[in-house]
């Protein structure tokens, strides 16, 4: 049976991948009590990245936008993972993202607005969030996103 969240993906043309399996020595989400902190989430699709590089040099700043927003899919997968449901979840509270840029590169926050619109489309309110855009000199695999995602469940559901 599919829930209301996993329904809009689809009315979206999205579906939600598997858990993209860990690089290193940690979890791809934990939870603590009403809490679920998950690892950060690359844009990998069917294990592997559809592109590397920096934004702003090799990675375009829409493709980057694009590739910020299968992170978030890709961290909507590990929060179910631990939370069972993503009907659960009361709120996105924040979004922490990294960009893997250009030295002169200056347009984190509009690429991972393709994280942030996909969760406010998918969640609605439950999805606005705070948020972080950082940008970094290399990500894992020379990845050009990642996002990590803090959801608050709701302990009736």
């Amino acid at each position: 049976m599919t829930g209301r969240v996993e329904a809009a993906l689809a009315e979206r043309g999205l579906t939600l991948p598997q858990v993209v399996p860990p690089l290193a020595a940690y979890q791809p989400a934990v939870r603590s009590g009403v809490y679920v902190y998950t690892a950060g989430q690359l844009p990998m699709v069917d294990g592997k990245l559809p592109v590397t590089g920096k934004v702003g040099a090799e990675v375009t700043p829409e493709e980057a936008k694009d590739l910020a927003r299968t992170c978030a899919l890709n961290a909507l997968a590990a929060v179910k993972s631990v939370a069972g449901d993503l009907d659960r979840i009361a709120r996105v509270v924040k979004v922490v993202g990294f960009v893997a840029s250009a030295p002169d590169f200056t347009g984190q926050p509009a690429v991972l607005n393709g994280a942030s619109e996909l969760l406010g489309d998918i969640l609605g309110d439950k999805g606005v969030h705070a948020r972080s855009a950082v940008g970094v000199a290399v990500l894992p695999l020379d990845a050009p996103v990642e996002i990590e995602l803090q959801v608050e469940l709701d302990p009736e559901a």
